[in-house]
């Protein structure tokens, strides 16, 4: 293992967006077994810090690697095209209008059900914003493209989020109900 390789040199793996869950998990359970401290006691202190450096070194790869957004903005700094969303908040304006639509309705929402609705329509815009960034990386090359669909994706992530806890707002506020009654 070498400390100056990408994440992806680290697993093993293609540079590339797509990638197999199920082959990731394993390739990082292979890696951790490889630098887990446990087996350098013998070699003492040292060997056994440099074995934790590597497992944290494993982990982080690992976390970056298994998230779609994280892996689709690694990607792109990777290719030259830093993400830089605290610098760069321009976005197209029909998402601008998208997310202006989503925000009132999340605000209008009291029933469970548009809620519910909103949630379901935001999964899918995800769904669809990966798609194209996983398209604009693998077969475009083309990394300026989606650093936009990376920034489009962190403001659906978080969004999404909100929903999900107007959600389980909702849902304790009915079992507070149901429980008063």
């Amino acid at each position: 293992m070498n400390l100056q390789s990408d994440d992806f040199e680290l697993f093993q793996l293609r540079r590339q967006f797509a990638q197999d869950a199920s082959v990731l998990d394993a390739r990082w359970k292979d890696l951790q077994r490889e630098a887990h401290p446990d087996r350098f006691a013998a070699q003492g202190a040292a060997a056994q810090r440099v074995a934790m450096q590597w497992s944290v070194r494993i982990n982080e790869a690992y976390q970056r690697l298994r998230d779609p957004l994280k892996r689709a903005a690694y990607l792109c700094e990777l290719g030259g095209a830093a993400v830089n969303a605290e610098n760069n908040t321009a976005m197209p304006a029909a998402f601008l209008m998208q997310q202006m639509e989503w925000r009132e309705e999340l605000e209008d929402a009291s029933e469970l059900s548009r809620l519910e609705s909103l949630s379901r329509e935001v999964i899918q815009a995800r769904r669809v914003a990966l798609e194209a960034c996983g398209q604009a990386i693998d077969q475009l090359q083309d990394f300026k493209t989606a650093v936009g669909h990376v920034r489009a994706l962190m403001f659906i992530e978080r969004f999404s989020e909100e929903v999900d806890a107007r959600i389980d707002a909702s849902h304790d506020a009915m079992g507070s109900a149901d429980r008063g009654q």
